[in-house]
């Protein structure tokens, strides 16, 4: 089994250019070079980055070789692994000041230029996220021994290097995301058991839908603060806007006059659905301006007086629009909202300079606590949903957070509405199949003319049609009008297809032999029967595999000491059955396999995540012996240590992004 240290370099103003995950992309690229030409010569350089995104993008092979040339005496000296860094941090911002601004289609990957200095963190919102944990963490057992955390310190940083809080975080955000039998929770944990928590607490985080790319677990145990403090601002942002959606609050159907609007309504985002809802107390109160953004449009507190007067007329003070100075205006905003008993995310400066998390995450629990809405709300059919309804929203939600797991361009709220221009899925394809795509014909958002969407859907069918799907009577223009069973179908197609092309990429002893559903199912009943299990799966559609036994021992048999058997219920009633399948869940997670089922999917035996929680579950397995001949090449060639073991479905895709 590969060890717990990251990739290192001997210079730690080096290593702080990097998280790990880019770091373990760069070194794939490097050996990569190597393998092909043998010995790195800087002068190759400019040839070979040409597959790096942004360097490769942005900068011609010329100005890549001049650029170069200029900057290195002995063009000839062979290139090691940190001179390869650091020759790609100079490209990189070469390529940056080239392009005024960060560069083209950088996705997360070090956008930033290439000092530590621009990793800087907003005392207010680090202030502010330690507020909240302390109130929704304090009387938690096992954290009350570093509870209440001081906002003034950087012990924050330090606590969530065992990866305990940040799971707790998440359950408060979406209770029964991650099962608390699964984490370690002791005060010493040894360093596999601090990456176990934070694999557990990444792929939980994924599969709520916070994006999470280009972050390794190493990252979160040294304390990495812009790092820590992004994932943090992500989960906390998805459980203050938990409710701003029809099915927990129907009374946000007063925001809308028909049945037509209140569906366009559902497919928003929260936040966009909280500005809405904003705007329309604002209307109520008189106020005329239109609100458009939590950052420029209140920075002089007119909304907030008017907001707050609405919602609580007995606490209204009439002095505040009468006063000028901006600061003290947002004062009076602040205690008025605390007579309402709204906790505070942000101070008078916040308001004033508008800041953009914290004026959300302000408004939000405004919401929560009083949302002005009337009790008596409008029956509309579509807010009672069926046992269908419930299976397409489950299955739309894993679809969506798997697409947002791959570092595409941007991130989607609901499949239905976003990718009816055919962008993301393209992006997608290339990633799953690279080099599928023309991208000379393809048309980039922002798309205004229907026919172009139309376009950009052909390809996508053209190209889903070469990678095999069954695509009987499923048009481009199907996905532009958002067809719910068409979509849900490509997709599903889309994400097996990547499943089985990373297993295939793994399984050397195939010869080239196409793997397939029945591969899977053989090699997880050859697993269990060899290690000395009982149970059996006749397909991915057995009802016998409700109770998750069979999975337990799967996830026994590859890594045995990852299954606590005395937690494991016999899996007889429903609530037994249920309880093993978050264990499952949780277990798989903590290993490495980025999936996103929920348990009933497991206890209703959903043939499609089934499947995908075996082959996540065969592919970490695959992936250990892969690394660990990787890791082993890698020490002989070069005497550096083991690199950590934590690469999931989408961290192999994610790491594609920079070809």
């Amino acid at each position: 089994m590969a060890g717990y240290v990251g990739i290192l370099v001997s210079d730690p103003w080096l290593q702080n250019q990097f998280t790990q995950v880019e770091l373990r992309s760069l070194k794939s690229q490097y050996h990569t070079m190597r393998r092909e030409s043998g010995p790195l010569r800087i002068v190759d350089l400019a040839e070979k980055m040409s597959k790096l995104k942004v360097v490769g993008e942005n900068l011609t092979e010329e100005e890549r070789d001049s650029f170069i040339r200029s900057s290195y005496e002995n063009i000839n000296d062979e290139v090691d692994f940190e001179l390869f860094l650091r020759v790609y941090l100079k490209l990189h911002a070469h390529a940056n000041s080239k392009m005024g601004s960060p560069a083209k289609n950088s996705s997360a990957f070090l956008k930033a230029a290439t000092t530590t200095l621009l990793h800087t963190i907003s005392e207010s919102e680090k202030a502010s996220y330690v507020s909240h944990i302390n109130n929704y963490l304090g009387e938690d057992k096992f954290l009350q021994q570093y509870l209440p955390i001081d906002p003034s310190t950087n012990d924050l940083f330090e606590i969530v290097k065992d990866g305990v809080l940040l799971c707790k975080l998440i359950n408060v955000a979406v209770p029964g995301t991650i099962d608390e039998r699964a984490i370690n929770m002791k005060s010493m944990l040894n360093p596999w058991e601090r990456n176990e928590n934070h694999t557990l607490c990444f792929n939980s985080a994924k599969a709520i839908g916070c994006t999470i790319v280009n972050i390794g677990t190493q990252d979160f145990i040294e304390g990495r603060r812009h790092l820590v403090l992004g994932v943090i601002a992500q989960i906390i942002k998805i459980q203050l806007l938990a409710d701003l959606n029809l099915r927990k609050t129907p009374q946000l159907v007063e925001l809308v006059d028909s049945a037509e609007d209140a569906e366009e309504l559902m497919s928003l985002p929260p936040d966009k659905i909280l500005l809405r809802w904003m705007n329309f107390q604002l209307r109520k109160a008189g106020f005329k301006k239109v609100i458009t953004n939590f950052s420029s449009d209140i920075k002089d507190s007119e909304a907030y007086a008017h907001l707050l007067n609405i919602l609580a007329p007995e606490h209204k003070n009439p002095k505040i629009l009468t006063v000028r100075d901006l600061l003290q205006r947002a004062k009076l905003v602040l205690e008025h909202a605390d007579k309402m008993g709204c906790k505070r995310y942000l101070t008078a400066k916040d308001i004033v300079e508008g800041s953009p998390n914290l004026n959300l995450a302000f408004v939000a629990h405004i919401f929560q606590l009083r949302n002005g809405l009337s009790t008596q709300t409008k029956h509309m059919s579509f807010l009672e949903t069926s046992p269908d309804d419930a299976l397409v929203s489950r299955e739309e939600r894993a679809f969506r957070f798997w697409l947002n797991s791959l570092g595409n361009s941007r991130c989607i709220d609901n499949v239905f509405e976003d990718l009816r221009d055919g962008w993301i899925l393209l992006e997608t394809l290339d990633k799953v199949s690279p080099g599928i795509v023309n991208w000379k014909i393809a048309n980039k958002p922002p798309i205004k003319m229907p026919f172009k969407k139309v376009e950009n859907c052909n390809q996508v069918v053209k190209f889903g049609k070469q990678l095999k799907f069954s695509l009987v009577n499923i048009a481009g223009n199907d996905i532009v009008q958002g067809n719910k069973k068409l979509i849900l179908a490509y997709l599903w197609q889309l994400m097996r297809s990547n499943m089985i092309q990373l297993l295939r990429n793994l399984r050397f002893h195939s010869h080239g032999k196409e793997i397939n559903d029945a591969d899977i199912l053989e090699w997880a009943n050859t697993l269990v029967k060899n290690s000395g299990g009982q149970s059996c799966m006749k397909s991915f559609k057995d009802k016998s595999l409700s109770d998750g036994i069979f999975f337990l021992e799967l996830l026994s048999a590859v890594q045995p000491r990852v299954v606590n058997w005395s937690l494991v219920t016999k899996g007889i009633t429903d609530e037994e059955k249920k309880m093993n399948a978050s264990y499952i869940i949780s277990v798989a997670r903590k290993l490495g396999c980025s999936i996103f089922l929920l348990p009933e999917d497991v206890t209703e035996v959903n043939q499609k995540m089934i499947l995908t929680l075996t082959a996540s579950i065969m592919y970490w397995f695959l992936n250990q012996g892969v690394e660990e001949k990787s890791s082993s090449s890698s020490d002989s060639e070069n005497g550096s240590p083991s690199e950590t073991s934590n690469s999931t479905l989408d961290d192999a895709a994610s790491e594609l992004s920079l070809e």
